[in-house]
């Protein structure tokens, strides 16, 4: 299974494919899960993400990953780390979208922690950052959950964000 990147307690992290287009909907056609984001996708928006996504495996070995329900394969949402500027230097960053029906079960904090794990871990990184909405308490709180701090606030995609990050402290 060369789609697969890690698994947790409740959770299989895979790369994502052009069949998620359906799954992602669920996600980028929802108006509440898209509020921090500047608008909904369409299929076409979606497949564009699709190749975006693949495009970071390609570059940079490691992307959003669909996260599934470890026992029924169910497609839960996206998790995973992304190159990201910030202030004219790339971070790594942890992101995470998951479909409304599984907020508050635990699944975007548990993918989280995984992929922070993995980034320090399997990849050697030094240092992991979300960005975040000001106004995305839900994201904070995940964010907060896996051990990140806020660092600032910069202005990126026409809105203040928070810069969340966490250091890599067995290397102290």
């Amino acid at each position: 299974m060369d789609n697969f990147i890690l698994s947790t307690e409740r959770l299989v992290l895979r790369k994502m494919n052009r069949d998620d287009m359906e799954s992602l909907l669920k996600i980028f056609a929802d108006h509440e899960a898209m509020k921090y984001y500047p608008s909904t996708k369409n299929e076409k928006q979606t497949i564009d993400w699709i190749e975006w996504t693949i495009n970071n495996y390609a570059k940079h070995g490691v992307g959003l990953w669909v996260v599934e329900d470890r026992v029924s394969g169910e497609f839960l949402g996206q998790c995973g780390i992304v190159p990201q500027e910030i202030d004219g230097i790339v971070e790594m960053e942890i992101g995470y979208l998951f479909v409304r029906r599984f907020w508050g079960t635990g699944y975007a904090t548990e993918a989280a922690l995984a992929c922070k794990n993995y980034g320090f871990e399997q990849m050697g990184l030094r240092k992991m950052v979300s960005l975040i909405d000001v106004n995305n308490l839900p994201s904070i709180k995940v964010a907060e959950r896996i051990g990140m701090k806020v660092e600032k606030t910069v202005h990126k995609w026409d809105k203040d964000v928070f810069v969340y990050s966490v250091s890599n402290h067995q290397e102290d």
